[in-house]
C-alpha cells in the first residue's frame, strides 16, 4: 500500500513547483515508510509513498510507460488480487513486463482499455494516471471504497491525495468549515456523507467512481454498482458457491514478498479468514488479537456484546495451531492515543474505537507488513438489528445514528437553529436510498431491506474502511479485506433475506457456507463487535482530557455546546447522554472521547468557520 498526491494546473508550469509537491507528498510518509518518489510535468506533479509489499525492485513510482501512442505515468495506492490474469490477458494483446508488480499491470491496463480499465481489475486501490501527450488525468478508485481519494478542484487546478492531509499541505488551500461541514460533524460523526471531505472545497471520489480532468474541466462518473435480479440458485447451491467464492478470495489476498498474519477476534468472521488462510499455507498462520488492560474485571456483557472475546480468540488459535500474538493495551495509551487517531483520520472518529486499532496496528507492524481482516461480513450478509427489525427497516434515517435529537439538545440554541441537523441527516438518507438498485415486482418490506443493505454498503461500511484504512496506514500496514471483494457482494446482493437469515440466525447463509471450516460453537457464535474497554481508569483519562480542553481559552466546545451539558456530561462518567452517539458502541465514554478529539481537531489543523 502506498501514498499518493497530485497537483494538476492549466494556469501556470508546475515543473518549478517541487517544494509544494514534496510537502504534500511527505504528509503521507507514515502510509508509504520505504520509498518516496516525485515526478515533475509541466501541468502535472504526482507523488508518491510506498509501502512495499510485492517486487520491491519493480514496483517504483512514479511509474512511466512510453508507447507509440505516447507517454503515461501512474501513481497508484493498492492491491490487485487478479493481477496474474489480466498481465496474461494484457500480453495477448502485446504488453510487455519488465516486472512482476501490480503496478504496471495497473498502468498498461490502462494504456490499453483506458476509463474501462477499473472494470477488469479484483482489488483495492486508488490511482492516478497522467497522459502526457493529451495532458490529462485519468483517476479511480475501488467498487467499495477501501482506499481513499480525496481532491480539489478551483479556477483551472486540481490538487488530489490518498489523504485530506496532502490536500491541506498545499498553500493555497485552507483549513475552513462551512455550514455543511459542521453538519457533517455534529449530525453524521463519526461518519461522512458519501462524497463529503468536510473542509470547504474538498471532497472524496466516491466508491466505484472514476474522473477524468482536461482543461474543459471534471467530469466524474460511476463505473460499478450492485444489480437487483432474482437469485437463482437453492439454498445448497447457495451455500456451494460463496464457500467457493470466499476460499478463492482469501487466497488471492494471501499473496506477499513480505510476513504476513490475520486479525481474529473470535467471531464467525475473522475465525473464518483465519481457518481458510490456514489451509493456503505451508507454515503456521500467525494470527493476533487486541485486548484491554484488565478489561476482564469490569466487562459489562449486553445485547449486542454478549460474551468476551478472549476464551474465543484461545480456541480458535488452538483449533487452528496458529501462532498467537495477543497485544494487550493499557487504559492510558489508549486515551493518550486519541489525538494521533485524529491525525490519522484527519478528522475526529470513532474515540478509542480508533486510537486503540491504531495502536493495534502499530504493534502488529513490528513483525507483519500486511493483515488480513474480518469487516464488511455483516454489511453484506444483514448481520445488525436493523435489518431483521421492521421498524427499524421503515424509519427515515440512519439506524446507526438514533441520537440526533439529544445531538440537537447537546449545542447552543443559535446552532441548532442554523444546523438543522435532524433535516440534514434525514436529507441525505433519503439521498442514498432513493439511489438503489431496485427490482420490479418486489415486495415493499424486500425494496425496504435493499435500501437498508445499500444504505449500509454506502455508509456505514464506508466508515469502517475508513476507520481501518486511516488507522492500519498511519502504522503502515497493510490492511486487507476480503468480505468487500465485489464478487461476494454482487452475489450476496440478491439472496432472499430467509436465505440470508437461514436458521432464523444472522448471516446464516454464510454460516452454512462456512460448515467445516469451523467448529460449530465457533461457527454459531452471537455476533460481537469490535472490542471496546469497560475500565473505570479509561473514562476518568477522558474526563481529565475534555476538562483540559474546556478550560482552554481557544477551546471550540463551549461555541458549540451548552457548557452545562458537557459539565454534566463529565460528572456523570457519560451517563447523561442516554442513547450511544454512534452506532452501538459510542456511548457516554466515547462520546466524552469524542468532543476530545473535536477540539484537538480544531487546534490541531488550525481550523476556522467560513460561514
Amino acid at each position: 500500500m502506498c501514498g499518493i498526491t497530485g497537483w494538476i494546473s492549466w494556469k501556470r508550469p508546475l515543473t518549478s513547483e517541487w517544494q509544494t509537491i514534496e510537502k504534500m507528498v511527505r504528509t503521507l510518509d507514515r502510509r508509504g515508510p520505504d520509498a518516496f518518489g516525485i515526478k515533475a510535468m509541466h501541468h502535472a506533479l504526482f507523488g508518491h509513498t510506498r509501502l512495499t509489499v510485492i517486487d520491491p525492485a519493480g514496483g517504483a513510482q512514479p511509474m512511466s510507460v512510453k508507447t507509440e501512442s505516447g507517454e503515461y505515468t501512474l501513481i497508484y495506492n493498492g492491491e490487485l488480487y487478479n493481477t496474474d490474469e489480466v498481465r496474461n490477458e494484457l500480453k495477448r494483446k502485446g504488453h510487455s513486463f519488465i516486472s512482476r508488480s501490480d503496478t504496471e499491470v495497473v498502468l498498461r491496463s490502462y494504456i490499453e482499455w483506458k476509463e474501462e480499465c477499473p472494470e477488469r481489475f479484483n482489488g483495492i486501490f486508488a490511482f492516478a494516471v497522467w497522459d502526457h501527450k493529451r495532458e490529462e488525468c485519468f483517476a479511480a478508485r475501488d467498487r467499495l471504497g477501501v482506499k481513499p481519494l480525496f481532491y480539489a478542484e478551483k479556477e483551472g487546478e486540481l490538487i488530489f491525495g490518498s489523504e485530506l492531509k496532502a490536500i491541506l499541505a498545499h498553500p493555497e488551500q485552507k483549513a475552513l468549515v462551512t455550514l455543511e461541514g459542521l453538519q457533517e460533524l455534529l449530525s453524521m460523526g463519526p461518519s461522512r456523507n458519501p462524497g463529503s471531505g468536510v473542509f470547504k472545497g474538498i471532497y472524496e471520489l466516491k466508491p466505484a467512481h472514476a474522473f477524468k480532468y482536461t482543461r474543459a474541466g471534471l467530469k466524474k462518473w460511476r463505473y460499478w454498482n450492485v444489480k437487483s435480479e432474482n437469485h437463482a440458485h437453492t439454498e445448497q447451491e447457495t451455500a456451494v458457491y460463496l464457500r467457493e467464492l470466499f476460499e478463492d478470495t482469501v487466497s488471492r489476498q494471501l499473496v506477499s514478498d513480505k510476513p504476513i498474519c490475520t486479525f481474529l477476534s473470535g467471531g464467525v468472521d475473522s475465525s473464518a479468514i483465519s481457518a481458510a488462510a490456514t489451509s493456503h499455507l505451508s507454515e503456521n498462520l500467525h494470527t493476533c488479537s487486541i485486548s484491554y488492560e484488565e478489561n476482564e474485571l469490569h466487562y459489562q456483557p449486553d445485547r449486542f456484546k454478549p460474551s468476551d472475546d478472549g476464551p474465543w480468540i484461545q480456541k480458535m488459535s488452538s483449533h487452528l495451531s496458529s501462532v498467537h500474538h495477543d497485544k494487550v493495551i493499557s487504559q492510558t495509551e489508549l486515551a493518550n492515543r486519541l489525538k494521533d487517531a485524529v491525525r490519522a483520520r484527519d478528522l475526529p472518529g470513532m474515540a478509542d474505537i480508533d486510537s486503540s486499532l491504531l495502536w493495534f496496528c502499530e504493534q502488529v507492524k513490528k513483525d507483519f507488513t500486511v493483515a488480513l481482516s474480518g469487516e464488511c461480513a455483516d454489511e453484506i450478509f444483514g448481520g445488525y438489528p436493523w435489518f431483521q427489525q421492521e421498524k427499524l427497516l421503515t424509519q427515515n434515517g440512519f439506524p446507526w445514528i438514533t441520537s440526533v435529537n439529544e445531538r440537537e439538545a447537546f449545542i447552543l440554541p443559535e446552532w441548532k437553529e442554523k444546523l438543522k441537523l435532524s433535516e440534514y441527516l434525514l436529507e441525505q438518507s433519503r439521498t442514498i436510498r432513493a439511489e438503489t438498485p431496485q427490482q420490479d415486482g418486489e415486495a415493499s418490506l424486500t425494496q425496504k431491506r435493499r435500501e437498508m443493505a445499500y444504505l449500509n454498503m454506502t455508509s456505514f461500511m464506508t466508515t469502517l474502511l475508513d476507520r481501518k484504512d486511516r488507522m492500519s496506514m498511519a502504522a503502515g500496514l497493510e490492511v486487507r479485506v476480503p468480505f468487500a471483494d465485489h464478487r461476494i457482494v454482487e452475489y450476496a446482493w440478491n439472496i432472499p433475506w430467509g436465505m440470508k437469515q437461514l436458521g432464523g440466525r444472522e448471516k446464516g447463509i454464510l454460516r452454512k457456507a462456512l460448515e467445516g471450516l469451523l467448529p460449530d460453537e465457533v461457527l454459531y457464535r452471537k455476533k460481537s463487535p469490535y472490542p471496546k474497554t469497560y475500565h473505570p481508569d479509561y473514562t476518568e483519562s477522558v474526563k481529565q482530557l475534555l476538562t483540559q480542553s474546556l478550560s482552554k481559552s481557544s477551546s471550540v466546545l463551549p461555541e458549540l455546546f451548552e457548557r452545562g451539558k458537557i459539565e454534566e456530561l463529565i460528572q456523570s462518567d457519560g451517563a447523561s447522554f442516554k442513547v450511544p452517539w454512534f452506532g452501538q458502541l459510542m456511548k457516554g465514554p466515547q462520546l466524552i472521547a469524542y468532543l476530545v478529539q473535536l477540539d484537538a481537531w480544531f487546534d490541531m489543523y488550525e481550523v476556522k468557520f467560513d460561514l
